[in-house]
């Protein structure tokens, strides 16, 4: 048996999908994904697709971070689908969801501690404010 096609997916399938605004392209995703959790495609999704996504969602859709966490969580656990630096991007989603930070900030937050790193330089404290694991320096 051949190995599966591997292809990059971009934000603009995500957003069809998740929101249905366009139905026939949404159905052309669905069917997509129903092929990665087959097998017959692996689906790999680079990291900045989900910064991107989450943007989208907010800034055009409006939703709040209630609304998108579990959409984030569902893209991040779909079988057939490899999503780019996966532990940061769950540990950003579970920030968001916990806490008063932009996706952005939670993610700049994970990056931090999956490098090992405490301090973070930053102009903006209070948007980092309170979170555990790094502190925020002044330059």
């Amino acid at each position: 048996m051949s190995e599966p096609v591997r292809a990059v997916i971009d934000t603009n399938l995500l957003v069809r999908f998740l929101t249905g605004d366009d139905p026939v392209k949404a159905a052309d995703v669905k069917r997509l994904l129903l092929k990665a959790e087959e097998g017959s495609v692996r689906l790999l999704i680079p990291a900045v697709v989900i910064a991107e996504l989450v943007w989208v969602l907010q800034s055009f859709y409006k939703l709040d971070r209630g609304e998108i966490v579990p959409l984030l969580n569902a893209i991040v656990h779909t079988r057939g689908v490899e999503v780019g630096d996966r532990a940061i991007v769950s540990e950003a989603v579970s920030l968001y969801r916990d806490s008063t930070i932009d996706f952005i900030d939670a993610w700049i937050v994970a990056y931090a501690r999956q490098a090992g790193v405490r301090f973070v330089y930053t102009f903006d404290r209070k948007h980092f404010k309170g979170v555990e694991g790094v502190e925020m320096m002044h330059p």
